[in-house]
């Protein structure tokens, strides 16, 4: 197994069975994000990962609006029931890096509202 292979599995572990009541409530403003890169997953208390994306910052990722959430209300999940686990990483992360992880990790968990999963790099 590569470093990469390996530095994916453990974001993937943290992202997916951090415990739920451990992951981030969501709140109107998001003021309880960070304002920092990162990748994220939407979760559900017992479905589990619902979306898995990456941001150059979570808090305005989130505050700029997000699909995974429309989706997940139209789908009439409750507001209470959907949490966000996230990964801050250090701004100096090299970019292709990031693309690289995000796409691992999406092809280990294929969450069921991300539209495009990468195909193998």
């Amino acid at each position: 197994m590569t470093d990469l292979s390996q530095e994916a599995d453990r974001i993937l572990n943290t992202l997916a069975f951090q415990p739920f009541d451990h992951c981030q409530t969501l709140q109107r403003n998001f003021t309880n994000i960070p304002a920092r890169p990162g990748l994220y997953a939407v979760r559900h208390r017992s479905i589990g990962l619902l979306y898995i994306g990456k941001s150059k910052s979570l808090r305005g990722r989130f505050s700029g609006g997000h699909k995974a959430f429309l989706w997940s209300w139209l789908d009439k999940y409750n507001d209470e029931d959907v949490r966000l686990s996230l990964y801050p990483l250090s701004p100096w992360e090299d970019p292709a890096l990031l693309l690289e992880l995000e796409a691992r990790i999406l092809r280990a968990t294929e969450p069921p509202y991300n539209v495009l999963i990468p195909s193998e790099i």
